[in-house]
């Protein structure tokens, strides 16, 4: 298939301007004055009469128009600018248009990852006490048995069905919005935008609330950073990131993938879309450009993939391993490259560092215990590095900042950082300090500045084993064993043995590894002998396949592991 030319090519040079009033959704109507036939979203649809991959789609002219028609149907039917709305819709058409529409009517979509289980996924709807329920049906069916928002939902739509759920359909809202005038609330800098929640792959999920201006920032931010230009193609394999791409004038090209499993990912299915529709932007997890670039040792992508097209790849959630960007190198195009931005739901991007830097310079470094590098900060970001505490710190006079090559927590403070947890005032007073009428966010992390100015990553904060007078970070430990060739991955752990706290290297093994059991410690103990950092462990633990999270599928579940390796090792 040929891919779609837009109906009005920009010149490289070319942006949208800057939305009025302050909302990210000004940038659709601009976008659809500008170029209305040129492809918002397409989704794959099925298959034609030669068995190729069929597709449906939306130009920006008719998203814009959808999008008003769902705003005048919420404003019908009695919701205001300020109300919150539990959004659970997979990733389609609707779910573009619903969210937008959303935006335009000032309601505040409240994002949650379907997959955190049903525990977190009540907690997390319940914490945001929302007024409105947009979902498929078996979001609908869960909310009624499960009891989601029983209190305070009061507004039902159900988007795949004819069934109302105790409300009305998709059609019935649109039906409700009719014909009528452009929809866009007058939205200040400061108004809430969203409620997006956090992974939960260290804690209970929490809801991060985003301003109108930090979705601007970061649109400001992606673009400068990676120097995206309207009239790209992009294929996000992580649906909120596909949220800024008509704000950024790319068409967007949804996979037809489980989000909720990206290493799961069918890598002949990315690469035909990216041959379509000549794809140029890329965003996905460390594990699904694992499984596209196939097993370390693999000579090239998997199955002989290559991404003709692809201009960068953005990849977030945890670290890539070298040898993924390595084989990413194999199948992207001279020029290409993987860029791996540093942040969190709170405040993204932080900092970003490319590929051929990494494999260049940094990479020997993280080999020998230097920790992951995530490279300098991005344009407007204000990154420090603190003495490491687990308490709040209600001021920045209660903080010590450390110097370069001094390891403590990684704070953040930007036109993207936000400013408060919904619902969760003890997380916000852990997670945020006030400097002046700023507010710093505490990323959880540990790290270090470099002499140049390069940050790099450590570890998560309540990651790290206190061993006598030593303090242990998991990237610098992990990473020297992850040279290894019999392993896929590494993950430091602390247990307790004979009343006192022991480092346990737990280790996920490649399929077909060789060098296994009492080989592989041994192995591994003379590793462990040559750095610094891992001076002294002597504790491997074989684990089957390690727990991950949900959203990425990259972050690894260390509270589950230490768990399971006490358990191996016997009670304290």
């Amino acid at each position: 298939m040929t891919p779609v030319t837009p109906a009005i090519a920009p010149s490289p040079e070319a942006r949208l301007g800057p939305p009025v009033p302050c909302n990210i959704a000004a940038f659709l109507p601009a976008a659809a004055q500008d170029r209305p036939r040129a492809l918002a979203i397409v989704c794959p649809h099925g298959r034609d009469r030669h068995g190729r991959r069929a597709y449906t789609h939306l130009t920006y002219q008719q998203l814009d128009a959808w999008s008003d028609q769902i705003a005048r149907g919420l404003h019908a039917s009695g919701l205001v600018p300020g109300t919150r709305a539990v959004l659970m819709v997979k990733p389609s058409l609707a779910f573009f248009a619903l969210t937008f529409g959303l935006f335009k009517a000032g309601v505040v979509p409240v994002l949650v990852d379907p997959g955190l289980g049903i525990a977190q996924l009540k907690q997390c709807i319940g914490e945001a006490a929302p007024q409105a329920f947009i979902g498929i049906g078996k979001a609908h069916a869960a909310r009624i048995v499960l009891g989601w928002g029983r209190t305070t939902v009061k507004f039902v739509v159900s988007v795949d069905s004819g069934w109302g759920w105790g409300g009305i359909t998709l059609a019935e809202l649109c039906a409700r919005g009719g014909d009528g005038p452009p929809v866009l609330a007058g939205t200040a800098p400061t108004d809430m935008a969203a409620i997006l929640f956090t992974s939960g792959s260290t804690g209970p999920a929490k809801g991060a609330v985003y301003e109108h201006r930090h979705f601007l920032a970061q649109v400001d931010l992606l673009r400068d950073l990676y120097g995206i230009t309207p009239g790209e193609v992009d294929l996000p394999t992580f649906p909120l990131f596909a949220l800024f791409d008509p704000a950024l004038g790319m068409t967007t090209v949804v996979p037809e993938m489980d989000f909720a499993r990206p290493a799961a990912v069918d890598p002949a299915m990315l690469a035909e879309l990216i041959d379509d529709w000549g794809v140029t932007n890329v965003f996905g997890s460390p594990a699904l450009l694992a499984t596209v670039a196939a097993p370390r040792g693999a000579g090239g992508g998997a199955a002989g993939v290559r991404w003709p097209t692809v201009r960068r790849v953005l990849s977030a959630g945890a670290p890539v391993p070298c040898h993924v960007l390595e084989a990413m190198h194999r199948i992207l195009p001279a020029g290409a490259e993987v860029f791996t931005p540093y942040g969190a739901t709170e405040s993204l991007p932080v900092a970003s560092i490319g590929s051929r830097e990494v494999l260049a310079e940094t990479r020997a470094l993280t080999e020998s215990g230097a920790g992951v590098c995530v490279g300098r900060p991005a344009p407007g970001i204000d990154v420090r590095i603190i003495a490491i505490t687990e308490e709040p710190l209600a001021a920045w006079s209660a903080v010590r900042e450390l110097p370069a090559g001094q390891i403590g927590e990684i704070c953040v403070h930007g036109p993207t950082t936000t400013a408060a947890y919904f619902g969760r005032p003890a997380a916000t007073t852990l997670a945020k300090i006030a400097r002046g009428e700023a507010v710093v966010h505490r990323m959880g992390d540990v790290g270090y500045f470099d002499a140049r100015g390069r940050l790099w990553y450590c570890g998560r904060l309540g990651h790290r084993v206190q061993w006598g007078e030593r303090t242990l970070h998991t990237a610098p430990v992990e990473e020297i064993f992850n040279v290894h060739p019999s392993l896929r991955r590494a993950a430091l752990v602390g247990v307790r043995v004979a009343g006192q706290v022991e480092p346990v290297v737990c280790l996920e093994l490649l399929p077909g590894a060789i060098v296994r059991g009492a080989a592989l410690a041994t192995e591994l103990q003379a590793l462990a002998a040559k750095h610094e950092a891992t001076r002294g462990i002597v504790r491997f633990l074989e684990h089957p396949r390690f727990p991950v999270d949900i959203r990425h599928n990259a972050k690894i579940g260390r509270e589950l592991l230490a768990v399971w390796a006490q358990a191996k090792l016997g009670t304290p």
